[in-house]
Formats: C-alpha cells, structure tokens, sequence
C-alpha cells in the first residue's frame, strides 16, 4: 500500500471516528436511551455498532481495497477524541435546534393536513349526514300526510254507506239487530285490530315527526 493511500486511508479512518461521535450523540438524542426498557437499549446499541463497523469497513474498502492495519484504529480513536474535544457541543446545539425545527415544520404540516384535508372532509359528513335527515324527515312527513290523506278519503267515500247503515239500524226491528250483531261479531275482533295498528302507526309517525 503507497504512502498516499495510507494517508488517505489516516484521513478517511479520522473522519469516521468523529462520524461514530455525531451518529452516537445523534442515536442518544433521538433514541433517549435512559427512558427505555434495558433490554431494548441493548438489542439497539448491538444493531447500532453493528451498522456503524459496517459502515467504517465499507469506507475502508472503498479507500484502501479493505485493508487492516492496527494504525486505523488509532485513527478512529483521534478522530472521535478530536469530535468529543472540538466539535461535540457545536453539533449538540445544531442538533437540538435541527429536531425543533423538525418539530415545528411536523406541527405545521400537520395542522395544515387538518385544515386543507381533516376539517373540510368533516364539514362534508356534517352537510351528508343534516341533509340525510332532512330527506328522512321529508319522507315520514309525506309518508304520514298521504296516509292521513288516504284516510280522510276513504271515511269520506264510505260516510253516506255508514249514514244509511245507521238509519237501516234505526229503523230495524230487535230481532233483526240481534241477528245482525251475530252475523258481524266476528268481524269486531279485526275492526279492533285496524284499530290497534292505526293507533301504533300514529305514534310512531308522531316520535319521528319530533
């Protein structure tokens, strides 16, 4: 391996060590490790150096063809203490400032999400759903005036048969009532049951009505 490469393998094994400082301080942030479970913390740490040795070993294959010399690690060393002595406080700041900022475009993406998607989609099923009752309440409403219509017509129609079936009643004889009222006794029980069903389809047009 030539000098230049050497040096340039120093170069790239220094940066990497202030790199694996800025991605520990960045994993530590953002993964707050003091608020997890400790096997949680564990398997992230094993995953995190994992990917990290992945990384440093794929520099070095770039930069010197994956050749290992005990110096790179040296390398890596001074790089990290150089990060850690120099640069750790400036990039915590600049970190800290990059994740509110992060926060703040989110929440406003988010309330923007709300007032261009959210809020007029709710508006839309407030419309859907008021003129859904409307139209309900049109139908009973039509529903129970034709009945009632249908009604009145049809005691209008039948009220000269009812008028001469009470002069005929009048005028009739006891034994002719008598024989009359056996001939339609069976017909009171269904007489009561039109009845009963006018009477159950009154109040429940009358609920729906309120």
């Amino acid at each position: 391996m030539s000098i230049s490469i050497q040096f340039y393998t120093m170069l790239a094994m220094i940066g990497m060590g202030g790199w694996i400082g800025m991605a520990f301080d960045t994993y530590s942030r953002l993964f707050k490790r003091h608020e997890r479970a400790h096997w949680l913390v564990f398997v992230n740490d094993v995953l995190f150096w994992v990917v990290q040795a992945l990384f440093v070993f794929y520099v070095l294959l770039l930069v010197n063809e994956g050749e290992l010399r005990f110096y790179l690690f040296l390398a890596l060393l001074c790089g990290y203490a150089a990060y850690q002595s120099l640069l750790r406080s400036s990039y915590v700041r600049l970190l800290e400032r990059l994740i509110w900022l992060a926060a703040r475009v989110g929440q406003a993406l988010a309330e923007l999400f709300r007032a261009v998607v959210v809020r007029p989609l709710v508006f839309v099923g407030q419309i859907g759903l008021a003129l859904l009752l409307f139209v309900f309440r049109l139908l009973v409403w039509a529903t129970r005036f034709g009945l009632l219509a249908v009604w009145r017509t049809i005691r209008l129609l039948l009220a000269p048969f009812v008028w001469v079936a009470m002069s005929i009643w009048r005028r009739m004889p006891p034994p002719g009532r008598t024989m009359v009222a056996k001939i339609l006794r069976p017909f009171k029980g269904f007489t009561g049951q039109i009845e009963n069903t006018k009477e159950k389809i009154g109040m429940w047009l009358a609920k729906w009505r309120k």
